[in-house]
């Protein structure tokens, strides 16, 4: 047994001081096939510890039904991170942002009417002692002082930049602590003084977020916290994209520099990200400051190892400065190989009716349809000799396709804040809409998603609307869907990268997972494809397209596109 404890100045391991050199690895963003390969190569940089997240949303995406399944499986993840001999962070919200959807939160928990989120609030807090009793169960007995490897848990996340509410802190301490968790435990902030002073609670350790300026920044920590181990737990050394922008760099030797800062002012870190992964499925957040912007697919974030496990110059700039200030292996990963070249052709897959969910009465929201795919159609009858008028829309979240009579006849979307549009004379309104990705932090937090306020045919509300969840699983069985799909042979499993230049906007899976989305938006042009997923032999394809005719050819290219760079 260990012990792991907050000293004057420093962290005790053992009674000595321990400086912490982390890295942050979503585990639910890696497929678990690759989780292993991820964590011998951070050790290979010189880090000594693993910082992660906990997704609720992604365990408990329907109230009651929690999972610990494949890619869900903490335990298994942090029992991976010891066998590598290396320590273990773990923050589990309940809430994350962390660019992902509803910041973790479940949608089931934040369409509760009344609800009042990461406050005092009794049914928000009935709720997430659930949840995090759950994770303490798998976290509590991997603690170092139990045998284990578990050194930090984190209280909530970025609380000063969202609320003041010390009694809602106070609480999650205390159910933390009642659930076994006896490791030191942290608050994280940026480094301004009304932040920190929001989110933070005597005796529990503050942290900071920041990614330069590092003598400026700990000096605003240590103001906050006169005593105790400095640490940056989220040095952001990348940044993520969003469609319709550039993919976001940042210049290796420039981080290097500010993570050398930082370590040779004596403080700890963890590395936001050292490898950022990828937000499979449909699972991507999004941004609202005016403007509604849909995260990427890929969130590769200019990290030191690339979004398929490939070290980067920042993995070798950043491993140079560690070894100035601790150990680092003799061994280094090898660098990147280009991936398996060809071309699959596509066929159209039949239409078919199997699988159809029944449609509901009303004009309802994804949340009153208990609806966690992404994607709802509206139906709803014209009058009779309708000769054609202006459709207006309260809000459309997030992208909505019209048709009359079975036609497409326009889009409206909410990040270009677009509401009306033109109908032609006909019979029955049709609408797809598409939730994009959900708002990850502030007041939009929890949003409901659908087709919000008055619909109207020129200032005319319409009645009989029936609302249908479709499934992408069962897209073939959607009218509004093309569906494409091929097959191609492999010697062995291997990474892929799915170029998709020239198509419109969807989703792909091979065989039963779903890659996640992509769009001619950009700036991501290409899908990453895990070795895991694949297989030696005969593997599928499956493109599910919302706006283009289908393509006839899938291309798989070399290496990664994720777009133009920011000037």
């Amino acid at each position: 047994m260990s012990t792991f404890a907050i000293g004057d100045r420093d962290f005790l391991l053992d009674g000595r001081p321990h400086r912490i050199i982390s890295g942050a690895m979503h585990y639910f963003r890696i497929h678990p096939g690759d989780w292993a390969d991820r964590i011998r190569k951070a050790r290979l940089m010189g880090l000594n510890t693993i910082e992660t997240y906990v997704a609720w949303n992604a365990h408990e995406p329907v109230e009651g039904q929690w999972s610990e399944e494949d890619g869900l499986d903490l335990g298994r993840f942090l029992d991976l991170i010891a066998a590598e001999g290396l320590h273990a962070i773990v923050r589990p919200g309940p809430y994350i942002c962390a660019e992902w959807h509803n910041g973790g939160l479940p949608t089931w928990l934040t369409a509760t009417p009344g609800i009042r989120l990461r406050q005092t609030d009794a049914a928000y807090q009935a709720a997430l002692e659930t949840y995090l009793r759950r994770v303490y169960r798998i976290v509590a007995p991997r603690q170092i002082d139990r045998g284990g490897n578990v050194v930090l848990v984190q209280i909530e996340n970025e609380y000063g930049a969202y609320g003041s509410d010390k009694d809602y802190l106070a609480e999650l301490v205390r159910v933390t602590r009642d659930a076994g968790i006896t490791v030191p435990l942290t608050t994280v902030d940026q480094p301004e003084p009304d932040m920190l002073e929001a989110g933070s609670l005597p005796g529990i350790h503050l942290t900071g977020s920041f990614g330069s300026r590092a003598g400026e920044r700990l000096a605003t920590l240590r103001q906050h916290q006169p005593t105790g181990p400095l640490m940056c737990s989220e040095f952001w050394d990348g940044w993520f994209d969003w469609w319709g922008s550039t993919h976001h760099t940042t210049d290796a030797g420039a981080a290097a520099a500010e993570l050398d800062d930082l370590l040779a002012a004596g403080a700890s870190v963890n590395i936001y990200m050292f490898h950022g992964g990828t937000n499979f499925g449909t699972t991507n957040g999004a941004n609202d400051k005016g403007r509604y912007l849909p995260i990427v697919t890929s969130y590769d974030y200019d990290a030191p190892l690339d979004e398929a496990g490939d070290p980067t110059a920042k993995f070798h700039a950043f491993r140079e400065v560690i070894a100035k200030y601790a150990d680092v292996p003799d061994d280094v990963p090898p660098s990147a190989t280009p991936r398996p070249e060809f071309s699959v052709a596509l066929t159209p897959r039949r239409t078919s009716d199997a699988g159809v969910q029944r449609s509901l009465p009303g004009r309802v929201t994804f949340e009153d349809a208990a609806h966690t795919g992404t994607l709802l159609r509206y139906d709803v009858a014209l009058p009779d000799g309708f000769p054609g008028g202006v459709l207006a829309i309260g809000e459309v979240r997030d992208q909505a396709w019209v048709s009359v009579d079975g036609i497409r006849i326009g889009s409206l979307s909410r990040t270009r804040h677009e509401h009306a549009l033109r109908l032609p004379r006909g019979s029955a309104l049709s609408i797809l809409v598409e939730e994009q990705g959900r708002v990850n932090y502030a007041e939009r937090l929890g949003e409901v998603k659908g087709l919000i306020g008055p619909v109207t045919v020129d200032g005319r509300d319409l009645a009989g609307w029936r609302t249908t969840p479709v499934l992408l699983e069962d897209a073939s069985a959607a009218p509004e869907l093309s569906v494409a799909e091929g097959a191609f042979d492999l010697e062995t499993a291997t990474d892929l990268y799915l170029d998709t230049t020239g198509w419109g906007k969807g989703y792909v899976f091979v065989g039963d997972f779903l890659l996640g989305r992509y769009w001619s938006n950009g700036p991501q042009q290409t899908l990453y494809v895990p070795a895991p997923v694949t297989r030696a032999g005969r593997n599928t394809l499956t493109v599910v397209e919302l706006e283009q005719p289908l393509a006839e050819t899938a291309r798989f290219v070399p290496r990664p596109l994720l777009g133009p760079l920011e000037e």
